[in-house]
């Protein structure tokens, strides 16, 4: 399994942006939200799901998207399942540490 990471310096704080790799480009609504997926802000390097789960406990702010890394999120504990929200039955879940 692979996804995108995006990597950037914002001030102080370390920004990590990564979604699976499906879901690069795409757009998903339901009822209140509309959610893309933009290659501005999650393309970046492509790796797999665990080395993207070593930076996420690196980074101070990881914007996550997708079944299969926001599942190895919550694995390893880096996310609550009650922090997860779906979009269209796509998973996208945030870790703020400041």
């Amino acid at each position: 399994m692979e996804v995108y990471v995006n990597l950037q310096r914002r001030g102080r704080y370390t920004l990590l942006a990564t979604c699976d790799v499906n879901l690069l480009g795409k757009t998903f609504r339901d009822e209140r939200l509309v959610f893309e997926i933009r290659k501005e802000f999650y393309m970046g390097s492509r790796m797999s799901v665990d080395e993207a789960i070593m930076l996420m406990k690196q980074s101070a702010i990881v914007n996550m998207v997708g079944r299969n890394i926001v599942a190895k999120a919550l694995e390893n504990g880096l996310i609550h399942p009650d922090a997860i929200l779906e979009i269209s039955g796509i998973p996208h879940a945030q870790i703020v540490r400041l």
